[in-house]
């Protein structure tokens, strides 16, 4: 029996298997042999497919990369040009847009780079209309804005699901646990918090399927059994997300109020056609890619504050380094800050001082 055989086989004993307190044990195993089985098939494919361009071949530019992700005809290109002053193609048809179409986003000092993608469908996954390369390109995006019509907005569920079966959990974080393979011992589980989604038993049972035969294992939140095997498995990626619900200029505030109970998640409703809410668009983008601004001011010079350097919250003088220049950091000697960040202006600093938004920085570099 083949790898498409055995996941098959697996996934009619779950539909067959009733969900209830006591069943739940065993699905989740299931649940993780599938996820082993589909692992291996991957490698598989990687393995027949090593010299196949799989994805879209995009340049990063900008401070950030925000990728469109739709069905066909949702208004994806006329959201681009709104946002950013490109000319993608629009038309009231379908797959209009056959390949990645770039813009920029310049907003309150950031240049954000928006690429409009290839509508996809049901299946997109598993490689139904170019949906594999569509969906690779997320991979690597700062934020993901899933884009729904007001008439069909049950097509979140697919987006989510095509995204997810690919490995990108949308609005969620790695889960944060540890697992370090010991050679003696059996599996040790120290719990910093309950376990209550799942069993201590299920979690050595799915580690039991992946090969570990002792290990330590530290939990530090409550994991459901899915989360434990994306961390096991390694190969999924964290992004942001950000639900549009587009083309509301077709109907009255009644109607986007009865949507909004039927969508699993907040969402920004548009009209890419009127220009609706199309600010409140840009600003959430910004605020999610949690930028501050730094302003840069030359030993013995004046303060740039026309054009801020934008880097993240959390960032330090090392962040600002590496961005300006990859061998300022070696030349570095301090830095001195004014703003909120420290104490008093013209304060001293060093590569982990970590900034504020407006603070005002100058380098001063080894003569």
């Amino acid at each position: 029996m083949g790898i498409p055989e055995k996941i098959k086989a697996i996934q009619d004993e779950i539909h067959r298997t009733q969900l209830n307190k006591a069943t739940e044990h065993h699905i989740g195993l299931l649940k993780a042999k599938i996820a082993k089985l589909k692992r291996e098939q991957e490698a598989e494919q990687v393995k027949k497919s090593a010299k196949k361009q799989d994805g879209f071949d995009v340049k990063r530019t900008g401070d950030a990369t925000v990728v469109f992700i739709g069905l066909p005809s949702v208004g994806k290109s006329t959201l681009l040009n709104r946002l950013t002053g490109s000319k993608s193609a629009v038309g009231a048809f379908q797959f209009t847009t056959l390949t990645v179409v770039p813009g920029v986003m310049n907003y309150r000092g950031a240049r954000i780079q928006v690429l409009d993608l290839p509508g996809i469908i049901k299946g997109a996954s598993t490689g139904k209309g170019l949906g594999k390369r569509i969906l690779s390109v997320a991979r690597s995006a700062d934020i993901v804005l899933l884009v729904l019509d007001v008439f069909q907005p049950y097509h979140e569920d697919v987006l989510i699901t095509e995204l997810g079966n690919i490995g990108i959990r949308l609005n969620q974080s790695p889960p944060n646990i540890v697992i370090e393979k010991s050679t003696t011992g059996g599996i040790a589980v120290a719990q910093q918090v309950k376990l209550k989604k799942m069993s201590e038993k299920l979690l050595k049972e799915i580690l039991n399927i992946y090969g570990y035969t002792s290990a330590r294992v530290v939990i530090r939140e409550d994991i459901e059994s899915e989360q434990l095997v994306d961390f096991i498995n390694g190969n999924k990626t964290y992004a942001k997300a950000i639900t549009i619900l587009n083309k509301i200029d077709l109907v009255d505030d009644k109607f986007v109020k009865d949507v909004s109970k039927k969508l699993k998640t907040d969402f920004i409703p548009t009209s890419a056609d009127s220009n609706k809410n199309i600010n409140e668009l840009k600003e959430r983008i910004y605020n999610e890619l949690q930028f501050i601004r730094v302003y840069l001011r030359p030993k013995g010079g004046e303060t740039d504050f026309k054009e801020p350097l934008i880097v993240r919250k959390g960032n330090t003088v090392t962040d600002v380094c590496n961005k300006l220049h990859r061998n300022l950091k070696k030349d570095f000697r301090f830095g001195l800050v004014w703003g909120k960040s420290v104490k008093f202006g013209g304060q001293r600093v060093g590569l982990k001082h970590v900034l504020i938004d407006e603070d005002v920085l100058t380098i001063i570099k080894r003569k």
